[in-house]
């Protein structure tokens, strides 16, 4: 009977302290969380600081509809951040500065340059064979849906306008209110990033062009750390029957990762952040990529509420084309969600293009080149050289 108390006596010591366990490593993921959502707003930011004025000279110096597509491609890659580019092109037309069907190519672009941010992430992983093709094909596989969703609707608008129609006939009926709502996660994350680029500016003296620099390497960093950690403690946390459980989950309801992936969209203001952070779990095996497309389609929707905010206090052309953004994405979503054969396309695609970047790394760098600086770029120069002085 002593022995008998005592075991249970030291079962009842043990489960506290494997509970506080447990609880310490959820607590240190949460803070590596947020320090890579931090990296992800420093990583913008250093994009930002060479880039924004030459982003919205871009935008407002086409007339073309390609053009316009590789402006917003370019625009947002220089921005790293398809908000921005959002919110630009909504204060510009609501201005009048741009005309509604220039914007609208500009949008499509926006939707294809912001899938870079998550391609980047997953080079972390490059030095991993398996976990670098997992996470190359997660991150590309955002790529090839914004691709493919593009490739559908770019000539249906060009030749029907009918995005452009539609949000012209709604936005006479949605009334424009104004404000903006309180968003504390995108607050606090914004105040250690400023804070980190403010310590970094004033300790080096760094000029405009090396202080972008040094934020990009300080952010590549975080990322790379942040991720390394997140990854060995979630193997941990997430054991067999949990990792099951979720993939089970969101594999038998596609719709449930749809409405996650909007949520935290949503409440970050950023389809970046919300794919990025499924970058490690692909890496880990801790998500299937298949079950893990929903949510990057959802924060596709998702984003589009930073559109739609800037809207609400500029002119009715400005809720117009925030209207396009919202449309473009839901109706990608219902052409390719509800059916599984279409659905698993751009799997697919982000499957073999992993294959063969695993065989030869410089195939990611030659990817990410080409899509979204190369083409862009020579489309561009090539459209400027046409036009004449």
């Amino acid at each position: 009977m002593v022995i008998e108390k005592k075991s249970d006596s030291s079962q009842g010591i043990s489960k506290p302290f494997g509970d506080l366990r447990g609880l310490r490593q959820i607590l240190f993921v949460v803070l590596l969380l947020y320090g890579f959502l931090v990296a992800i707003d420093l990583l913008g930011s250093s994009f930002k600081l060479v880039g924004k004025d030459t982003a919205e000279n871009l935008i407002t110096s086409l007339d073309n509809p390609f053009c316009g597509l590789l402006a917003g491609v370019l625009a947002t890659v220089l921005v790293q951040s398809s908000s921005v580019t959002t919110a630009t092109i909504v204060g510009l037309v609501g201005s009048g500065s741009v005309p509604l069907n220039v914007a609208v190519p500009l949008i499509m672009g926006a939707n294809i340059g912001t899938t870079i941010t998550n391609t980047l992430v997953s080079l972390a992983h490059v030095g991993r064979k398996e976990e670098f093709q997992r996470a190359f094909a997660g991150a590309t596989a955002h790529d090839f849906f914004n691709l493919l969703t593009v490739i559908l609707f770019f000539p249906l608008e060009v030749f029907t306008g009918v995005l452009q129609k539609m949000a012209q006939a709604v936005a006479v009926h949605v009334p424009r209110v104004g404000g903006k709502y309180p968003n504390p996660l995108k607050d606090v994350v914004k105040w250690l990033s400023k804070n980190i680029q403010k310590a970094t500016e004033e300790i080096l003296g760094l000029e405009q062009g090396w202080l972008a620099l040094a934020f990009f390497l300080i952010a590549i960093g975080l990322i790379v750390m942040s991720l390394y950690y997140i990854m060995r403690v979630m193997r941990s946390l997430m054991a067999s029957r949990i990792e099951r459980l979720l993939n089970r989950s969101l594999g038998k309801n596609a719709f449930l990762g749809l409405i996650v992936g909007m949520l935290i969209t949503v409440s970050v203001q950023s389809s970046s952040i919300t794919t990025s952070l499924l970058v490690p779990l692909f890496a880990a095996g801790l998500l299937q990529l298949r079950n893990g497309l929903p949510i990057m389609i959802g924060a596709n929707i998702g984003t589009t509420i930073t559109a739609l905010l800037a809207a609400m206090v500029t002119g009715i052309h400005g809720l117009e084309i925030a209207l396009v953004h919202l449309f473009f994405n839901l109706f990608g979503t219902l052409v390719f969600f509800p059916f599984e054969k279409m659905r698993m396309m751009p799997v697919w695609c982000a499957e073999r293009l992993a294959e063969l970047a695993v065989r030869n790394r410089a195939l990611v760098l030659v990817y990410v080149g080409v899509v979204f600086l190369l083409i862009p770029s020579a489309g561009l120069f090539i459209y400027k050289m046409l036009q004449g002085p």
